[in-house]
């Protein structure tokens, strides 16, 4: 039997102002996140509020490609 599409699928969040503030000069790196999500009900890029160690806050964490 061929294999479809899966529906659940791996996605990275990457902090969203990390990007924008290009982190801060005492820390290094931006924060990602490996997490799921099912592609029948979020198939659109999906969002979450995380903690990011760079910006030592709760930020917006969006996903990327991989």
């Amino acid at each position: 039997m061929a294999k479809g599409k899966d529906v659940r699928v791996t996605v990275i969040l990457e902090c969203t102002s990390c990007l924008r503030n290009r982190v801060n000069k005492e820390s290094t790196g931006i924060s990602r996140y490996i997490t799921q999500k099912n592609r029948h009900n979020t198939p659109g890029r999906l969002e979450l509020r995380k903690f990011c160690p760079c910006c030592y806050k709760h930020t917006i964490h969006g996903e990327i490609k991989k």
